[in-house]
Protein backbone atom coordinates (compact mmCIF):
# COMPACT_ATOMS: atom_id res chain seq x y z
CA UNK A 1 0.00 0.00 0.00
CA UNK A 2 1.61 3.07 -1.16
CA UNK A 3 2.11 5.51 1.20
CA UNK A 4 2.35 8.84 -0.38
CA UNK A 5 1.08 11.71 0.34
CA UNK A 6 0.12 14.36 -2.36
CA UNK A 7 0.33 17.89 -0.90
CA UNK A 8 -2.64 20.40 -2.38
CA UNK A 9 -1.40 23.16 -3.80
CA UNK A 10 -0.79 26.87 -2.30
CA UNK A 11 -3.58 29.21 -3.11
CA UNK A 12 -2.78 32.60 -3.04
CA UNK A 13 -5.23 35.62 -2.85
CA UNK A 14 -4.73 38.17 -5.31
CA UNK A 15 -4.28 41.54 -4.12
CA UNK A 16 -7.55 44.01 -4.74
CA UNK A 17 -7.29 45.73 -7.40
CA UNK A 18 -6.01 49.47 -6.64
CA UNK A 19 -3.83 48.57 -3.57
CA UNK A 20 -0.70 49.32 -3.33
CA UNK A 21 2.35 46.94 -1.69
CA UNK A 22 4.36 47.90 1.06
CA UNK A 23 7.16 45.87 2.93
CA UNK A 24 7.22 48.53 5.57
CA UNK A 25 10.41 50.11 4.17
CA UNK A 26 9.31 52.19 1.46
CA UNK A 27 6.12 54.24 1.84
CA UNK A 28 4.97 57.48 -0.02
CA UNK A 29 5.80 60.61 2.17
CA UNK A 30 2.60 63.35 3.06
CA UNK A 31 2.16 65.92 0.91
CA UNK A 32 2.87 68.64 3.20
CA UNK A 33 6.80 66.96 3.85
CA UNK A 34 7.09 66.88 0.17
CA UNK A 35 6.15 70.72 -0.16
CA UNK A 36 8.45 71.19 2.42
CA UNK A 37 11.59 69.26 1.01
CA UNK A 38 11.25 72.41 -1.86
CA UNK A 39 13.59 75.19 -1.02
CA UNK A 40 11.01 77.95 -2.30
CA UNK A 41 8.33 77.27 0.05
CA UNK A 42 9.35 78.74 3.11
CA UNK A 43 10.78 81.88 1.49
CA UNK A 44 7.26 82.03 -0.49
CA UNK A 45 5.31 82.36 2.98
CA UNK A 46 7.53 84.67 4.21
CA UNK A 47 7.05 86.86 0.92
CA UNK A 48 3.40 86.60 1.50
CA UNK A 49 3.70 87.37 5.25
CA UNK A 50 6.00 90.34 4.52
CA UNK A 51 3.84 91.70 1.34
CA UNK A 52 0.15 91.70 3.90
CA UNK A 53 2.13 93.21 6.91
CA UNK A 54 3.10 96.19 4.75
CA UNK A 55 0.15 96.45 2.64
CA UNK A 56 -1.86 97.04 6.01
CA UNK A 57 1.24 99.19 7.74
CA UNK A 58 1.12 101.09 4.94
CA UNK A 59 -1.95 102.06 2.83
CA UNK A 60 0.26 104.28 0.19
CA UNK A 61 1.74 100.81 -0.99
CA UNK A 62 -1.03 99.75 -2.31
CA UNK A 63 -1.28 102.11 -4.86
CA UNK A 64 -0.22 100.63 -8.70
CA UNK A 65 2.90 103.04 -9.11
CA UNK A 66 3.70 102.06 -5.41
CA UNK A 67 4.02 98.69 -6.19
CA UNK A 68 6.09 99.29 -9.87
CA UNK A 69 8.07 100.86 -7.61
CA UNK A 70 9.08 97.61 -5.06
CA UNK A 71 9.23 95.42 -8.22
CA UNK A 72 12.06 97.72 -9.46
CA UNK A 73 13.79 97.55 -6.50
CA UNK A 74 13.29 94.31 -6.20
CA UNK A 75 14.34 93.71 -9.63
CA UNK A 76 17.84 95.43 -9.31
CA UNK A 77 18.36 93.03 -5.87
CA UNK A 78 16.95 89.74 -8.03
CA UNK A 79 18.65 90.17 -11.29
CA UNK A 80 22.59 89.41 -9.56
CA UNK A 81 20.74 87.14 -6.55
CA UNK A 82 19.92 84.63 -9.54
CA UNK A 83 23.98 84.06 -10.93
CA UNK A 84 24.52 84.11 -7.33
CA UNK A 85 22.32 81.47 -6.19
CA UNK A 86 23.22 79.45 -8.74
CA UNK A 87 27.18 79.73 -7.53
CA UNK A 88 25.84 78.73 -4.17
CA UNK A 89 24.06 75.79 -5.19
CA UNK A 90 27.47 75.13 -6.88
CA UNK A 91 29.08 75.24 -3.11
CA UNK A 92 30.43 78.99 -4.11
CA UNK A 93 29.97 82.58 -3.48
CA UNK A 94 31.22 85.70 -4.86
CA UNK A 95 32.17 88.54 -2.24
CA UNK A 96 33.17 91.27 -5.47
CA UNK A 97 30.00 91.15 -7.46
CA UNK A 98 29.03 94.09 -5.96
CA UNK A 99 32.02 96.23 -6.79
CA UNK A 100 32.38 94.41 -9.98
CA UNK A 101 28.87 95.93 -10.62
CA UNK A 102 30.46 99.40 -10.59
CA UNK A 103 33.71 97.85 -12.30
CA UNK A 104 31.09 96.59 -15.52
CA UNK A 105 29.88 100.60 -15.83
CA UNK A 106 33.16 102.19 -15.31
CA UNK A 107 34.27 100.19 -18.33
CA UNK A 108 31.68 101.17 -20.31
CA UNK A 109 31.49 104.98 -19.43
CA UNK A 110 34.96 105.76 -19.27
CA UNK A 111 36.15 104.02 -23.00
CA UNK A 112 33.23 105.45 -24.58
CA UNK A 113 33.35 108.91 -23.59
CA UNK A 114 37.29 108.90 -23.38
CA UNK A 115 37.65 107.28 -26.94
CA UNK A 116 34.48 109.09 -28.11
CA UNK A 117 33.07 105.64 -29.24
CA UNK A 118 29.55 104.52 -30.06
CA UNK A 119 28.29 103.66 -26.64
CA UNK A 120 27.60 100.08 -27.60
CA UNK A 121 31.72 99.57 -28.15
CA UNK A 122 31.64 100.20 -24.35
CA UNK A 123 28.98 97.84 -23.50
CA UNK A 124 30.95 95.26 -25.20
CA UNK A 125 33.96 95.89 -23.90
CA UNK A 126 32.21 95.88 -20.20
CA UNK A 127 30.77 92.64 -21.11
CA UNK A 128 33.98 91.03 -22.00
CA UNK A 129 35.68 92.34 -18.88
CA UNK A 130 32.84 91.29 -16.37
CA UNK A 131 33.62 87.68 -18.19
CA UNK A 132 36.94 87.79 -17.54
CA UNK A 133 36.70 88.73 -13.90
CA UNK A 134 34.68 85.98 -13.32
CA UNK A 135 36.41 83.35 -15.25
CA UNK A 136 39.83 84.91 -13.30
CA UNK A 137 37.84 84.14 -9.89
CA UNK A 138 36.32 80.53 -10.77
CA UNK A 139 40.45 79.35 -12.38
CA UNK A 140 41.57 80.93 -9.37
CA UNK A 141 39.57 78.85 -7.48
CA UNK A 142 40.33 75.73 -9.18
CA UNK A 143 44.35 76.37 -9.89
CA UNK A 144 44.46 77.09 -5.90
CA UNK A 145 42.17 75.19 -4.05
CA UNK A 146 41.77 78.40 -2.12
CA UNK A 147 38.33 78.63 -0.40
CA UNK A 148 35.91 81.28 -2.64
CA UNK A 149 35.91 83.49 0.12
CA UNK A 150 39.54 84.35 0.00
CA UNK A 151 39.45 84.12 -3.44
CA UNK A 152 36.73 86.70 -4.06
CA UNK A 153 37.48 88.96 -0.98
CA UNK A 154 40.71 89.58 -2.99
CA UNK A 155 39.40 90.45 -6.20
CA UNK A 156 36.83 92.65 -4.12
CA UNK A 157 39.64 94.77 -2.95
CA UNK A 158 41.30 94.84 -6.08
CA UNK A 159 38.45 95.94 -8.05
CA UNK A 160 37.56 98.36 -5.27
CA UNK A 161 40.76 100.18 -5.76
CA UNK A 162 41.23 99.97 -9.71
CA UNK A 163 37.49 101.62 -9.64
CA UNK A 164 38.36 104.81 -7.72
CA UNK A 165 42.12 104.74 -9.22
CA UNK A 166 41.73 104.72 -12.50
CA UNK A 167 38.21 106.83 -12.47
CA UNK A 168 40.23 109.23 -10.42
CA UNK A 169 43.36 108.66 -13.53
CA UNK A 170 41.21 109.25 -16.43
CA UNK A 171 38.63 111.89 -15.77
CA UNK A 172 40.15 113.45 -12.70
CA UNK A 173 36.78 113.26 -10.98
CA UNK A 174 35.31 110.26 -8.64
CA UNK A 175 32.63 109.82 -11.12
CA UNK A 176 32.43 109.31 -14.59
CA UNK A 177 31.47 112.16 -17.12
CA UNK A 178 27.38 112.30 -18.69
CA UNK A 179 27.53 110.04 -21.67
CA UNK A 180 23.54 110.40 -22.92
CA UNK A 181 24.40 112.65 -25.78
CA UNK A 182 26.81 109.78 -27.35
CA UNK A 183 25.75 107.95 -29.98
CA UNK A 184 23.96 104.76 -29.19
CA UNK A 185 22.85 106.13 -25.96
CA UNK A 186 19.16 105.81 -26.69
CA UNK A 187 19.15 102.44 -27.73
CA UNK A 188 20.89 101.28 -25.29
CA UNK A 189 19.12 102.91 -22.79
CA UNK A 190 16.03 100.96 -24.37
CA UNK A 191 17.60 97.63 -23.95
CA UNK A 192 18.48 98.18 -20.28
CA UNK A 193 16.73 101.14 -18.74
CA UNK A 194 13.68 102.09 -20.21
CA UNK A 195 9.76 101.90 -19.11
CA UNK A 196 6.78 100.76 -20.73
CA UNK A 197 3.39 101.61 -19.36
CA UNK A 198 0.79 99.37 -17.33
CA UNK A 199 -2.34 100.34 -17.28
CA UNK A 200 -1.37 103.91 -16.35
CA UNK A 201 2.01 102.73 -14.34
CA UNK A 202 5.22 103.05 -15.37
CA UNK A 203 7.07 99.28 -15.05
CA UNK A 204 10.87 99.20 -15.66
CA UNK A 205 12.28 97.25 -18.44
CA UNK A 206 14.21 95.75 -15.42
CA UNK A 207 11.30 93.88 -13.83
CA UNK A 208 10.37 92.02 -16.88
CA UNK A 209 14.26 91.18 -17.06
CA UNK A 210 14.13 89.77 -14.32
CA UNK A 211 11.37 87.61 -14.41
CA UNK A 212 12.66 86.57 -18.02
CA UNK A 213 16.16 85.54 -16.48
CA UNK A 214 14.33 83.51 -13.55
CA UNK A 215 12.63 81.33 -15.43
CA UNK A 216 15.66 80.52 -17.74
CA UNK A 217 17.31 79.97 -14.64
CA UNK A 218 14.85 77.48 -13.55
CA UNK A 219 14.78 75.80 -17.07
CA UNK A 220 18.71 74.99 -16.30
CA UNK A 221 18.57 73.93 -12.93
CA UNK A 222 15.80 71.76 -13.82
CA UNK A 223 15.44 70.30 -17.51
CA UNK A 224 19.19 70.57 -18.37
CA UNK A 225 22.54 68.40 -17.99
CA UNK A 226 24.52 71.47 -16.70
CA UNK A 227 21.77 72.34 -13.68
CA UNK A 228 22.42 68.14 -12.23
CA UNK A 229 26.54 69.26 -12.57
CA UNK A 230 25.64 72.42 -10.39
CA UNK A 231 23.97 70.52 -7.93
CA UNK A 232 26.82 67.41 -7.79
CA UNK A 233 29.53 69.75 -7.56
CA UNK A 234 27.34 71.87 -4.59
CA UNK A 235 26.87 68.75 -3.00
CA UNK A 236 30.18 66.60 -3.55
CA UNK A 237 32.50 67.93 -5.99
CA UNK A 238 34.79 64.94 -5.15
CA UNK A 239 31.99 62.12 -6.05
CA UNK A 240 30.81 64.27 -8.93
CA UNK A 241 34.12 64.57 -10.28
CA UNK A 242 34.60 60.80 -10.01
CA UNK A 243 31.21 60.17 -12.22
CA UNK A 244 32.51 62.56 -14.77
CA UNK A 245 31.03 65.69 -13.89
CA UNK A 246 33.39 68.43 -15.18
CA UNK A 247 34.19 70.29 -11.80
CA UNK A 248 36.26 72.56 -13.13
CA UNK A 249 34.66 73.85 -15.87
CA UNK A 250 30.69 74.16 -13.46
CA UNK A 251 32.85 76.34 -11.51
CA UNK A 252 34.21 78.57 -13.65
CA UNK A 253 31.59 79.40 -15.78
CA UNK A 254 29.29 79.53 -12.53
CA UNK A 255 31.73 82.70 -11.81
CA UNK A 256 31.14 83.54 -15.32
CA UNK A 257 27.49 83.84 -14.71
CA UNK A 258 27.86 85.77 -12.01
CA UNK A 259 30.16 88.34 -14.53
CA UNK A 260 27.32 88.53 -16.68
CA UNK A 261 24.64 89.30 -13.86
CA UNK A 262 27.30 92.43 -12.45
CA UNK A 263 27.23 93.27 -16.66
CA UNK A 264 24.01 93.84 -16.79
CA UNK A 265 23.34 95.16 -13.62
CA UNK A 266 25.88 97.57 -14.23
CA UNK A 267 24.67 98.86 -17.56
CA UNK A 268 21.20 99.57 -16.15
CA UNK A 269 23.01 101.63 -13.46
CA UNK A 270 24.96 103.74 -16.57
CA UNK A 271 22.20 104.00 -18.59
CA UNK A 272 19.51 105.41 -16.01
CA UNK A 273 21.94 107.94 -14.59
CA UNK A 274 24.35 108.73 -17.04
CA UNK A 275 27.05 108.16 -14.96
CA UNK A 276 28.53 106.28 -12.38
CA UNK A 277 29.98 106.79 -9.14
CA UNK A 278 33.37 104.79 -9.04
CA UNK A 279 32.86 104.18 -5.00
CA UNK A 280 29.60 102.36 -5.02
CA UNK A 281 28.73 99.37 -5.06
CA UNK A 282 30.86 97.81 -1.66
CA UNK A 283 28.07 96.33 0.40
CA UNK A 284 26.03 95.06 -2.03
CA UNK A 285 27.39 91.67 -2.38
CA UNK A 286 25.85 91.28 0.60
CA UNK A 287 23.08 91.79 -0.04
CA UNK A 288 23.02 89.47 -2.95
CA UNK A 289 23.89 86.75 -1.29
CA UNK A 290 21.25 87.27 1.75
CA UNK A 291 18.39 87.45 -1.24
CA UNK A 292 19.62 84.21 -2.06
CA UNK A 293 20.27 82.28 1.59
CA UNK A 294 16.44 83.60 2.30
CA UNK A 295 15.53 82.15 -1.09
CA UNK A 296 17.04 78.67 0.35
CA UNK A 297 20.08 78.50 -1.03
CA UNK A 298 22.72 77.09 1.65
CA UNK A 299 26.31 78.47 1.89
CA UNK A 300 27.56 74.40 2.10
CA UNK A 301 25.91 74.19 -1.74
CA UNK A 302 24.36 71.53 -2.98
CA UNK A 303 20.30 72.66 -2.55
CA UNK A 304 18.47 75.68 -3.25
CA UNK A 305 16.61 77.08 -6.57
CA UNK A 306 16.21 79.75 -8.64
CA UNK A 307 12.46 80.77 -8.03
CA UNK A 308 13.49 81.14 -3.98
CA UNK A 309 15.47 84.07 -4.99
CA UNK A 310 13.21 85.60 -6.37
CA UNK A 311 11.22 85.67 -3.63
CA UNK A 312 13.92 86.89 -1.31
CA UNK A 313 14.41 90.14 -4.03
CA UNK A 314 11.12 90.98 -3.60
CA UNK A 315 10.83 90.58 0.21
CA UNK A 316 14.25 93.03 0.06
CA UNK A 317 12.42 95.68 -1.96
CA UNK A 318 9.06 95.19 -0.11
CA UNK A 319 10.93 95.71 3.12
CA UNK A 320 13.02 99.08 1.91
CA UNK A 321 10.15 100.73 0.03
CA UNK A 322 7.46 99.67 2.64
CA UNK A 323 9.36 101.07 5.48
CA UNK A 324 9.63 104.79 3.33
CA UNK A 325 5.93 104.77 2.94
CA UNK A 326 4.82 103.96 6.12
CA UNK A 327 6.95 106.79 7.04
CA UNK A 328 9.48 104.91 9.10
CA UNK A 329 12.67 105.75 9.98
CA UNK A 330 14.63 103.93 7.09
CA UNK A 331 17.78 103.21 8.97
CA UNK A 332 15.24 100.55 10.40
CA UNK A 333 16.08 98.73 7.31
CA UNK A 334 19.17 96.87 7.89
CA UNK A 335 17.78 95.61 11.12
CA UNK A 336 15.01 94.27 9.50
CA UNK A 337 17.12 92.67 6.70
CA UNK A 338 19.57 91.37 9.77
CA UNK A 339 16.21 89.57 11.13
CA UNK A 340 15.21 88.45 7.82
CA UNK A 341 18.08 86.88 7.18
CA UNK A 342 18.40 85.06 10.71
CA UNK A 343 15.16 84.18 10.31
CA UNK A 344 15.43 82.44 6.39
CA UNK A 345 18.36 80.55 8.10
CA UNK A 346 16.28 79.18 11.13
CA UNK A 347 13.35 78.65 9.44
CA UNK A 348 15.65 76.63 6.15
CA UNK A 349 16.81 74.59 8.93
CA UNK A 350 13.66 73.41 10.06
CA UNK A 351 12.30 72.56 6.82
CA UNK A 352 14.83 70.49 6.32
CA UNK A 353 14.91 68.41 9.10
CA UNK A 354 11.15 68.00 8.88
CA UNK A 355 11.16 67.16 5.24
CA UNK A 356 14.14 64.58 6.08
CA UNK A 357 12.12 62.83 9.05
CA UNK A 358 10.57 59.55 8.33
Amino acid sequence: MSMTQHAAPAVTTPPAPGAKQTDGRTRERPLMLRLLARPEVGVFLGAVAVFVFFLIAAPSLRQGSSMATVLYQASTIGIMALPVALLMIGGEFDLSAGVAVITSALTAAMLSYQLTLNVWMGVIVALVVSLAVGAFNGWMLVKTGLPSFLVTLGTFLILQGVNLAVTKLVTGNVATDDISNMDGFDQARALFASSFDVGGVQVKITVVWWLVFAALATWVLLRTKYGNWIFAVGGNKHSARAVGVPVAFTKITLFMLVGFGAWFVGMHQLFSFNTVQSGEGVGQELIYIAAAVIGGCLLTGGYGSAIGPVFGAFMFGMVQQGIVYAGWNPDWFKAFLGVMLLGAVLINLWVQRTATRR
